[in-house]
């Protein structure tokens, strides 16, 4: 049986017909929000860039970065449609700047709908609740946007291999697991996964809600 709280039946609708759609998506909201528009505006997103937010949930990430971003450049991906929608409705100031067609369900990284306009990509908090082969699949998929400048993902990291074995406490209290949810990797696993060829990969040493890492990949220049 899965510990994966998100892939429980119900789940979803649960949360969202009783108010919850912003506590289901980890806490912090505006915290993590503001967090999370501070590191792509460090990353050189500018309101003409178009942007996908990868696993938004409730639009914690959207609802700041609708209204900076030019009309239409916003797209978002999550396992479910009805969260994204949920955020749609009780979270932007003004609706109308955001199509609920941009909002589209994919729990398979495939990224279906998703425009080749997407300068700038983004899965915070994302990859803490899946196994790792979900990194390498979201990496492999995003090499078929020509203009994808930077995609930046989240994960916790266990400082060895010894102790990636054993439950281990981030900095902010967040126990993760190897097995797991929430999972935690090597940053030699980062590296191999997604440094094998189409990416160049950078960690960045800025403090996250939680103790998660950021990293960063660009497509490599020949």
């Amino acid at each position: 049986m899965s510990s994966n709280p998100y892939e429980k039946a119900g789940f979803y609708e649960t949360a969202i017909r009783n108010g919850r759609h912003r506590d289901i998506v980890g806490g912090r909201w505006d915290e993590t929000g503001r967090a999370e528009m501070a590191i792509l505006r460090d990353a050189g997103l500018l309101p003409h860039h178009h942007l996908l937010d990868i696993g938004a949930g409730s639009l914690r990430l959207g609802c700041k970065a609708v209204p900076y971003l030019d009309p239409g450049h916003y797209w978002a991906t999550d396992a479910s449609r009805a969260i994204l929608l949920a955020g749609h409705r009780a979270e932007l100031e003004d609706p109308s700047r955001l199509d609920p067609a941009q909002l589209i369900e994919d729990a398979r990284f495939d990224f279906p709908g998703v425009p080749e306009t997407i300068t700038h990509a983004i899965a915070f908090a994302v990859f803490p609740h899946l196994p790792m082969v979900y990194l390498r699949r979201a990496l492999t998929r995003l090499e078929r946007f020509p203009r994808l400048e930077s995609f930046l993902f989240t994960v916790f990291l266990a400082p060895d291999a010894e102790t990636a074995l054993t439950p281990y406490r981030q900095p902010d209290g967040v126990v993760t697991h190897d097995t797991r949810a929430p999972y935690h990797l090597l940053k030699e696993d980062v590296f191999h996964l997604a440094g094998q060829g189409y990416w160049q990969i950078t960690r960045s040493d800025v403090m996250l809600p939680r103790g998660q890492v950021l990293f960063t990949a660009r497509p490599r220049q020949e």
